[in-house]
């Protein structure tokens, strides 16, 4: 056995064992004679380090996977990261920007090779986190969502759906990041509500003298206008439809239309209809006919239909238009108001509504099989259950899914365009004749190959995989509710499509860690937190045991210091629990000698408690109710194990008889045994040290057994017993508190009841009440004095203390009232002092606040004081 440090050293307890545990296979899945249970890891970005929402999300699979290892599965938990097509380039073009280069400097390839080195940089670094946090994953199996297995499952999909009429290309406005040059998913932006402007400009009706005022947000798109629409219903303008207006941006002349899209109760009631530039307006230019011109440059730059505005960006154009608006009297009045404009994740660019020709993916058919399989016995189990109204409300008003992005690091598009005729030919490989085709330059939407992951990294689309016919569909899926729409419900709707299974049984949902005062953290506010330095600081075991015991499913955590200091308190108790043990214990005891074959009180109090501990933690951590696991052994640790069960164990420990003696060291070594195998989910590092220190089995504890209920030590009678001595224990301390009756002077106590079989129970515990509070029993139901003291214990019976044996009640009394009055005194002099104005006016504010703090704590005391007189009037 490993000898324990004196004092608990995370540093030192984490230092080397993953290597051991690595370099021993104990993470690896395969054995083929257990039960199979699998968990893939939500792939990390490539784009820098990991946060403390991901250390989080990771901790909570880790927890799962070692308890399922323990318990005797296959357990595997496969790891693996995301290339983040955008994210990842706008990093490395970034660094590029630094040295002076722009990626159409390097060209595709070149650039490709840059990429390649940052994936290579940041997911060593992600593995370096992933040991320090202790994540027991199968390196063997790991996966990356631009390896070649993925490549290949990514191209089946794509080919599949395009054959089945389900990808398409077409024509509609997207979400244009005009710095990155790219279309995005819903995902990649972000809405901030910032100040903006309502401009209203007018506009001459052609074929009379009218003036329309028409209100927009973004003039710089008017170049690109193509009509004026009214409402059929609005008697204002009905006599304008069939007629035009003049664009004061361009000087064409617009068609005034009518219909009843427009709200009559908004601004002028008056929309100009750009196109290519809003999708309420291409949905009324599809509906009408008309043409869909693009007035900006995919770099936000304004193209040849903007004159003399030319190649501005869009918002100097607007600034520049305005000016001239201004001057020509165009401008009737501009509102200020707030409103929410979307902006890119990456790179921060206010987004543009853009018209655009697309890949996109036709979800309706898709969306209607997974929620169908909810229905079924095959459905998904969402953990908390409202996530799954979440889920459907998404699918069911989904839309079709842009997944072409104008990036070069991602899964080309397997899609080639012939140089001369434009047809489209779609396959896993070039057409023969390659020089007459050219490939679409696109590449897929990072989620595209995402929403694979659960299947695609055990094999597929080799349906023969061993790995996917062992571990697919995969037991738990641990995420977070922000992620539901985007990652969940097309993992869902991909895996129904393509494996006719769902892609895991359970979908544990977890929220967003928050600061101490309920704010997200972010770069912005300087309230983010490194779980390195987590680590660093108080070591891995009391990060992970703070962020899986603090929050439920489904809710938000807050980071907390307190609670992490407390954490590392709670792993301290433990170790010196531990230490104590061990010099207890025999050196040469063996965990498999253990006999039983003798068990005191306390003994049998504590094994059945045990008992009860390991049902309820199986219980609530097959539900995934980690908070209430964290509750019931720290309860049962610090409570029962430490605070009671060491204390009791002395008695026996310290005694002359070799068989009791035996007993409880034996009980000490199997609860403790047992202790660390039910924390080792929780906290892998501390728990192995001190398994390698006593006497223990398996040769690690990643591969030792998870305690089970031994119906041996089963007691249905022990608990209520042993609430007899806790509350006789903690009876004997009050009144020694309350009537200052030294520790050093042995109490003599009696119990009133009309149970005479208590008075058994209550000699087999008088050892106890002895060792612990150096008190005596004198009898049951034994005739008292009038100056004793009464303290109530369980079942309604009184514990009672003749009080003249060891204190002068009358004098007590004295003392009592004595400094009663001259509390009185002092309260009195502080009143006087604190209602004279010629004090309060006059005296510095220091000294009237310090007679103020007097007079409180006087109160205090008196209070104190008069409550202890009435405690002692009670005596009899």
């Amino acid at each position: 056995m490993k000898e324990l440090a004196t004092k608990y050293n995370h540093q030192k307890v984490e230092e080397g064992k993953y290597k051991t545990w690595i370099d021993h296979h104990y993470f690896e899945a395969g054995d083929v004679s257990k039960k199979p249970y699998s968990i893939v890891i939500p792939p990390p970005n490539v784009t820098g380090k990991l946060h403390l929402g991901h250390a989080w999300d990771t901790t909570l699979q880790d927890m799962i996977i070692r308890y399922k290892r323990m318990q005797g599965f296959d357990a595997l938990w496969l790891p693996g990261m995301d290339h983040a097509g955008i994210a990842t380039q706008a990093k490395v073009e970034a660094r590029m920007r630094e040295d002076g280069l722009s990626r159409y400097d390097l060209g595709r390839e070149k650039f490709l090779e840059k990429a390649w080195s940052w994936k290579e940089e940041y997911a060593s670094i992600i593995r370096n986190q992933w040991e320090k946090l202790g994540l027991s994953l199968d390196y063997s199996k790991e996966r990356f969502t631009l390896d070649e297995g993925l490549s290949e499952a990514v191209k089946t999909v794509f080919i599949t759906l395009y054959e089945k009429g389900l990808i398409y290309q077409g024509e509609r406005i997207i979400n244009w990041d005009p710095v990155q040059r790219t279309a995005l998913s819903n995902i990649e932006v972000i809405h901030k509500e910032i100040e903006g402007h309502m401009y209203y400009f007018k506009y001459k009706v052609v074929e009379n003298d009218e003036t329309l005022i028409i209100a927009t947000t973004r003039p710089e798109t008017m170049f690109a206008d193509q009509a004026i629409f009214v409402h059929p219903d609005d008697e204002r303008y009905t006599h304008l439809v069939g007629k035009h207006a003049i664009n004061p941006a361009n000087g064409e002349a617009l068609p005034i239309m009518a219909d009843s899209y427009i709200d009559m109760s908004f601004g002028t009631a008056v929309m100009k209809c750009t196109p290519a530039h809003d999708p309420n307006d291409f949905a009324l230019a599809k509906k009408y006919g008309l043409s869909m011109p693009i007035c900006m440059h995919d770099n936000g730059t304004m193209n040849d239909m903007c004159g003399k505005y030319a190649n501005m960006d869009r918002f100097e154009c607007r600034t520049a238009l305005l000016e001239d608006f201004e001057k020509a009297g165009v401008v009737d009045h501009i509102e200020t108001h707030m409103h929410q404009v979307g902006h890119s994740e990456r790179s921060h660019a206010i987004v543009e509504p853009y018209l655009s020709k697309q890949w996109f993916v036709k979800m309706k058919p898709l969306a209607e099989a997974a929620l169908a399989n909810q229905e079924k016995d095959s459905q998904v189990n969402f953990v908390p259950g409202r996530f799954e109204k979440t889920f459907k409300q998404w699918m069911e008003n989904i839309e079709d899914w842009c997944i072409s992005r104008q990036l070069w690091w991602g899964h080309q598009v397997p899609a080639w365009y012939h140089k001369e005729t434009g047809e489209v030919y779609v396959g896993k490989t070039a057409p023969e004749d390659i020089d007459n085709w050219k490939q679409d330059e696109d590449v897929l939407d990072t989620w595209f190959s995402s929403a694979l992951w659960p299947f695609s990294t055990m094999g597929w689309p080799n349906t023969e995989s061993e790995m996917f016919k062992r571990y697919f569909p995969t037991d738990t899926l641990v995420t977070g509710y922000d992620i539901i729409f985007f990652w969940v419900s097309r993992m869902i709707f991909q895996s129904l499509e393509f494996t006719h299974e769902r892609p895991f049984k359970d979908v544990l949902i977890h929220g967003l860690i928050r600061d101490e005062q309920g704010r997200k953290m972010s770069k912005s506010l300087g309230n983010g937190v490194d779980p390195m330095d987590v680590i660093d600081e108080y070591g891995a075991d009391t990060l992970r045991f703070f962020l899986t015991t603090n929050s439920a499913p489904g809710m938000d955590l807050r980071y907390i210091p307190e609670k992490l200091e407390a954490s590392w308190n709670f792993i301290n108790k433990i170790w010196n629990s531990a230490r104590f043990v061990l010099m207890n214990i025999d050196e040469d005891m063996k965990y498999e000698d253990l006999s039983f074959t003798y068990l005191n009180l306390s003994d049998q109090w504590i094994l059945n408690r045990l008992n009860d501990v390991i049902r309820s933690v199986d219980e609530n951590m097959d539900k995934f109710e980690f908070v209430n696991v964290g509750s019931e052994l720290y309860n049962f640790i610090w409570d029962d194990f430490c605070s009671w069960y060491i204390e009791l164990s002395k008695a026996h420990l310290n005694s002359d008889n070799d068989t009791e003696k035996r007993a409880t060291q034996e009980t000490l070594v199997y609860v403790l045994n047992a202790i660390v195998r039910l924390l080792h989910p929780f906290m892998p590092f501390v728990t192995e040290e001190i398994y390698q220190s006593i006497p223990h089995l398996e040769e690690s504890i990643c591969i030792a057994k998870w305690p089970e209920v031994n119906n041996y030590f089963v007691n249905d009678k022990i608990n209520g017993q042993f609430q007899y001595l806790f509350d006789i224990i903690k009876g004997i301390r009050n009144i020694r508190a309350q009537y200052v009756i030294k520790n050093s002077i042995e109490i003599a106590y009696s119990i009133q009841t009309k149970d005479e079989q208590l008075s058994e129970l209550l000699e087999d515990i008088a050892l106890y009440v002895s060792k612990l509070c150096n008190a005596r029993c004198i009898g049951y139901n034994v005739e008292t004095s009038s100056h004793v003291a009464t303290e109530m214990i369980k079942g309604g019976h009184a514990l009672i203390v003749e009080l003249g044996d060891y204190i002068d009640l009358n004098a007590e009394k004295k003392k009592l009232e004595d400094e009663l009055k001259k509390l009185e005194g002092e309260i009195k002099r502080c009143q006087g002092m604190l209602s004279n104005p010629n004090f309060t006016s006059k005296a510095p504010p220091a000294k009237v606040e310090a007679e103020e703090a007097k007079l409180a704590d006087y109160q205090s005391k008196y209070n104190a004081v008069q409550a202890k007189l009435k405690e002692m009037e009670k005596v009899k």
